[in-house]
Order: structure tokens, then sequence, then C-alpha cells
């Protein structure tokens, strides 16, 4: 998924009825809980949603992401999908069997569409991709270690239940077009789409790590020969 070109995309085709938006960031600041929201939905592994997970009886170590998504697929169909999946209405799509190969999956009959464990992955990595997601992928070493994690889920979930949600995309923003490597202004920055955006973030705090640590070089406070290659160069797009 990294070879990816999404730099100057708006739609990533999965295929030929099932394309990507990449929106913009004005298009998401107006929409921003319920966007990120859904692709954390999406993307999400079965860790991820574990206390939701234990409070229906379902054990999160039992099942992978493609059952998760479609335990959650009337969650996000139930919402408005536009800013991911454009056009397409998954209202349309319901739980089938493929007779092919006995896996379940979703199917638009009237469209002739269908969504299989093979597009659900092409889907996640591509908005992993766009928003420098990366999989949860940690498993707990026995039951003991199962029941530590899913007791800490609950409890965080239980501090957090009455915070307050903030607009994280607005605090970048404002962070960003105040950071002197950052080019862009807050209109501007409104017409970029999310991906050029979360890429240029990524970009200026490389060039910031990387003038701390020549400012460190320069100083004698750190050993140059002790850096990598990919210290040594800011462009490096890692």
């Amino acid at each position: 998924m990294s070879t990816l070109n999404l730099l100057y995309q708006k739609l990533y085709k999965i295929n030929d009825e099932i394309s990507i938006v990449i929106p913009t960031v004005g298009e998401i600041i107006d929409n921003e809980d319920s966007y990120y929201s859904l692709v954390s939905t999406i993307t999400a592994m079965p860790i991820d949603f574990m206390v939701q997970l234990d409070s229906i009886g379902v054990d999160f170590t039992s099942i992978n992401e493609y059952d998760l998504f479609l335990l959650m697929f009337e969650t996000i169909r139930s919402n408005n999908t536009q800013l991911i999946f454009g056009d397409l209405d998954l209202t349309k799509f319901e739980i089938a069997v493929n007779e092919q190969n006995g896996k379940m999956v979703l199917i638009d009959r009237e469209n002739e569409i269908i969504i299989d464990r093979a597009i659900h992955n092409q889907i996640a990595s591509v908005l992993r991709k766009i928003h420098h997601l990366e999989k949860n992928r940690r498993k707990p070493a026995n039951d003991e270690a199962k029941e530590y994690m899913l007791k800490r889920a609950k409890e965080k979930q239980r501090r957090n239940r009455n915070r307050k949600s903030t607009s994280q995309l607005e605090s970048l923003i404002v962070a960003m077009v105040n950071a002197e490597q950052y080019k862009y202004d807050f209109e501007r920055t409104k017409e970029l789409s999310i991906y050029q955006f979360n890429e240029s973030v990524r970009q200026v705090i490389k060039k910031v790590d990387y003038d701390n640590k020549m400012y460190g070089v320069y100083t004698g406070r750190i050993n140059a020969k002790e850096l990598s290659q990919d210290d040594l160069n800011w462009l490096s797009h890692k």
C-alpha cells in the first residue's frame, strides 16, 4: 500500500463499482466526528473494539478484522458514508453467502456489487494510507493477559465517557499554520485533500526533528556518526 499514488487524487478506485473518496480538509471539518468515527470503524481491528465486543458476548481474540467489519456493517451503513464511499449506497447491501466458496460477503443484488474479505482489505488499506493509521496487531499471550487488557480498556472507556470531545483536526490545523515550515494559511489549508494535509504534517514534523538533530550536531551534543541516513535526510519519505 505504500506505493499508492494518492497525492493528487480525489478518488481511489478499488474496482469498477467501488471507489474511496479522498475528501478535502474543509469537507471533513464540517463532519469531523462522524467522518473519523466511520474511518475508525471500517479500519478497526478486533482489539480496538474489545469492550464493545465483550458487551455482546464476543471474545475479541476469536474473530478477525473482516468478521468485525461484517458485525459493524449495520452501524456503518446507518451513517452518511458519502465522504468515504461517494455515491455508493451501502443501504442496498446485505450479508449473504458466496455460493462459489461458502464465504460471507456483502452484496448489492440490484447492482451486482460484492464486498468480500479482499475488497474490504483494500478499502481499509487505502483509508489507513490516507490517515497514517497502523493496524493494532497486539495479542494477549494468555487468558490472564486478555482479562487484564479488557479491564484496562473498560476503565479507560469509563474515564473518557464524560470527557468533552474536541476537534483534533482543528488543533492540528492551527499548529501547522503557525509553523514556519508550513506554507498554507487557514483558507488554503481547507482546500487541501486530507491526504495532502496529513503528508504535509508528517513532513513538517520530520523537518523539525532534522533541524533539532542538526543543532545538536553543531553544538556537540549529538554525534553525527550515530545518526542514520534517514536522520540525515529530511526529504526521505517514511
